[in-house]
Formats: structure tokens, C-alpha cells, sequence
């Protein structure tokens, strides 16, 4: 209970020392080459804790406006600990939120059975992982990429039916390409305490093709209170998944750009 209390107060004091204005976009800085944790540090100022950036797996490519996180998974290995990389930068408090970027899955990428990309959240805790939503702890909206490159959205919230998560799938026909840009945009808009008016959606361009709506619910429940809302970029990568079965095999890698977060208005 100590650690959640602190985590929480944590949680609060940064909200309001960063991010209480949108539109905000994460400028990465630095040269190309390994992503040290002075620049993370300086790129998403006020986290409270981080996985894959002291041991080397994150990657700055490019330079200026062109820049992109490469996330290096690797083999055998999976969650953001030893895996990928995640973190949760604050973003201030707000009744709806936008986070949009550009993924690229590398040349040699491995789909296996599925992983995390980012996504939204908000609340006192990290509601993820095996830590169900229950109206007063938080959420989160990630997305998620399956075999073969399919994806869905992979949400904790009041009513997930399951203690790990609720997926909302993806159009059948949808399949994450390799090794070119697709475009992504989630929204959530938070609920009114007692009704099951919240929002979410989910649009991907993929190349050369106009953007397409993913996945709209427009009853969900974020919340039993107005105590939280959207209030964090919960950027996280990694295969898995409970088991190795999940892993890679090889060394492979995603990249990550033109990340930003803006406010959005009405449900």
C-alpha cells in the first residue's frame, strides 16, 4: 500500500509540473546512435520508472524532424524489462486524448503470437499486466499486434470480461506490413462517473491507402469516479504474452516517431 500511496503522489506532482497543456509531441533529441538515459530523461521529463533504456535496447535513428525510436527486441525474451523497452510519461490530466504516431516494423520482424504497442492511460496505478481495472485504480488503452500482423486494441477497463485485458480486434482483413510506415491515432474519451458513455477509437493509415477506423466502442466505462482521467502516454513495446512462447527467435526491432498527444472534445 506504501508503494501504490507513493506511486500515486508521484503520479500527481508530475502531472502538474509537465504536460498540463495540449498538444504536446515528443521531441527526441540527441545523435543518432544508442538512446542514453540523459536524453530519455530530457525527451520525457517526469517518469516514474522506465525498461529498456539502461540496458541499451532503445535506439535513436535519424536526426531532426525525421527522428525514431528503434525498439530492439530481444530473442527469447519478452515484456518491456528484458524484452522491449516501456514507460509512462504524464501528460497532465484531461477528459479526452489523442495519441498519434508513425510505426515501422523492421525487415526481420517476428509477429509470433502477439505484443504491446503504445497507447494511453490514465489513473493512480499502472492498470496492466495482470492488474484489472476496477473503476478507481485507472486504465489502459495499448494496442496490440497478433500473428501474422493482425492487431487489435487491448484495453484495461471497469468491465474487461477477463483479468488480463480486453481485446478488440481489428477487421479481419488487416495485416501490419514489414519494413513500411503505418500511421496510427487512438482516441479515448472518459466516461461520466456512473454511465457507460466513454470512448474509444482507433484509426491506421496503412501506405499509399487512406486512413480506415480500426475499432470504435462508445460504451465504455474508464471510471467510477472523476477522479483521473487521460493522463499519460503509456509507451510500451514488447513481445508477450505470460510465456517464451511469445518471444522471438532472432533479433528484431520497431521504430517509433512523430509522437503526440492533443485534446479532443465531446464523445
Amino acid at each position: 500500500m506504501l508503494l501504490r500511496s507513493l506511486f500515486a503522489l508521484h503520479l500527481l506532482t508530475v502531472a502538474a509540473a509537465f504536460g498540463a497543456e495540449l498538444p504536446l509531441t515528443v521531441s527526441l533529441s540527441g545523435e543518432p546512435g544508442v538512446y542514453s538515459k540523459a536524453q530519455w530523461k530530457k525527451d520525457w521529463p517526469g517518469c516514474g520508472f522506465e525498461g529498456g533504456i539502461e540496458p541499451g535496447r532503445v535506439t535513436l535513428v535519424n536526426a531532426g524532424k525525421d527522428s525514431a525510436l528503434r525498439v530492439n527486441f530481444a530473442p527469447g525474451q519478452i515484456g518491456p524489462e528484458k524484452g522491449g523497452a516501456g514507460w509512462r510519461w504524464p501528460v497532465g490530466r484531461h477528459e479526452g486524448a489523442e495519441l498519434s504516431y508513425t510505426l515501422r516494423f523492421g525487415p526481420n520482424f517476428e509477429f509470433v503470437k502477439g505484443g504491446k504497442l503504445p497507447g494511453l492511460c490514465g489513473g493512480p496505478e499502472n492498470v496492466s499486466g495482470g492488474r484489472p481495472s476496477d473503476g478507481k485504480n485507472g486504465f489502459s488503452a495499448r494496442l496490440m499486434w497478433r500473428r501474422e500482423g493482425r492487431g487489435e486494441a487491448y484495453i484495461y477497463h471497469k468491465n474487461q470480461p477477463d483479468k488480463y485485458g480486453h481485446s478488440f480486434p481489428f477487421p479481419e482483413d488487416f495485416r501490419f506490413p514489414i519494413n513500411e510506415p503505418v500511421q496510427v491515432r487512438l482516441a479515448v474519451t472518459m466516461n461520466t462517473p456512473g454511465k457507460r458513455d466513454g470512448t474509444l477509437r482507433v484509426w491506421i493509415a496503412l501506405p499509399d491507402q487512406a486512413e480506415k477506423m480500426m475499432v470504435e466502442q462508445t460504451d465504455m466505462e474508464w471510471r467510477s469516479s472523476d477522479s483521473y482521467g487521460v493522463d499519460g502516454l503509456y509507451f510500451e513495446t514488447f513481445h508477450g504474452g505470460g510465456d517464451k512462447s511469445w518471444a522471438p527467435k532472432k533479433d528484431c526491432w520497431a521504430e517509433f516517431g512523430n509522437l503526440s498527444v492533443r485534446g479532443t472534445k465531446g464523445k
